[in-house]
């Protein structure tokens, strides 16, 4: 019979003592601290163990790295797909402004004397993309995706980053046909931009070529001249480039020249243009005909009241001179001698 106060069961039947496993544990770990500053065999076990958690830990981790990777993926698109737009942007402005340089160049040096500069003749401008595209014998002309809508109308400028692409015929809601400077329907006026010699360029087929049919013989054409718009036909304003002069052929009996030139514009490789719209109060505007007859200056000014004749003055007769000659006219003291 156990006593009072006293523990029952032997004191083996719960473990050893705590103290004599701290002991053991302390003395373990001292043991291994100096074996592994000795031999550095834990840092191979730590290496292995670190090669078997590395798939564990990518395993873990993918889900997460993958949504931020495409996360990423989809931020830096967008910032560059912004930054390309912006970029297209200033290239465009950069060359609808260099597209006139040459012709403004020669208007400034014979306007030095002018105090204000000239106003720019492209007010804005609209990108658009091309559907649709016919390049045949009898037809050149191109669909783009933008109309009324858009702001677009009917005979409107279309040009390209090098020159002049052509002008919108029939124009929808959601897109527009351009007829295109080579087309056999369109007639260009044009300017030799070294001589300032006006005429036609018509179409003719090729997406290459346009020509100059109504050069006399004699015009002063050079292959290598440039062509640019004159600012004729209520379209195009001036110093717009059309093409370069190919190929002049002159006949002995023909009145004509025959002159080709190649367009600037690229005709058959363009996958967008653009649509102009121009300062009416340019001096490069363009200029409208009405009955043949070019609408220029102001439609409601009246001429002038034109000033009155001064009066007319009688002149004597020859003959009479010397009888209606006063008397004064005789010198003094001078006495009139009879006749013999």
């Amino acid at each position: 019979m156990a006593g009072f106060g006293t523990r029952s069961g032997s004191p083996h039947g719960r473990g050893g003592v705590p103290g004599f496993r701290f002991t053991l544990y302390a003395l373990a770990s001292v043991a291994l601290m100096v074996l592994d500053q000795r031999t550095d065999w834990l840092r191979h076990i730590r290496f292995v163990s670190q090669g078997l958690a590395y798939p564990i830990e990518v395993a873990v981790n993918s889900p997460i790295a993958a949504w931020h990777s495409l996360e990423s993926s989809f931020a830096s698109r967008r910032e560059l797909e912004a930054e390309n737009r912006h970029l297209r942007t200033q290239v465009r402005n950069l060359k609808i402004r260099t597209l006139r340089f040459d012709a403004l160049a020669q208007e400034n040096a014979a306007l030095i004397g002018l105090k204000k500069a000239l106003p720019p003749v492209a007010e804005r401008w609209l990108p658009a993309d091309i559907v649709d595209i016919q390049l045949s014998r009898l037809r050149q002309r191109i669909l783009i995706d933008r109309g009324t809508v858009n702001g677009v109308s009917r005979n409107q400028a279309v040009l390209d980053d090098y020159g002049i692409v052509g002008q919108t015929m029939q124009v929808g809601p959601w897109s527009a046909t351009v007829l295109l400077i080579t087309d056999p329907d369109s007639d260009l006026p044009v300017q030799d931009e070294r001589t300032g010699l006006r005429t036609i360029a018509v179409g003719t087929g090729d997406p290459d070529r346009i020509a100059l049919p109504y050069l006399p013989a004699n015009a002063d054409v050079r292959v290598g001249d440039v062509l640019v718009t004159s600012g004729l036909g209520g379209v195009f304003p001036a110093g717009y480039p059309v093409a370069r002069v190919s190929r002049i052929q002159r006949g002995a009996v023909q009145p004509m020249s025959q002159v080709l030139a190649t367009p600037f514009a690229h005709l058959q490789t363009d996958h967008e243009v653009m649509l102009l719209w121009f300062r009416r109060d340019s001096p490069a505007a363009p200029l409208r005909e009405s009955d043949g007859q070019l609408r220029v200056g102001t439609p409601g000014a009246q001429p002038l009241p034109a000033p009155p004749l001064p009066a007319a003055t009688a002149t004597p007769a020859p003959g009479k001179r010397a009888a209606q000659a006063p008397p004064s006219a005789q010198p003094a003291g001078s006495a009139q001698r009879p006749h013999p």
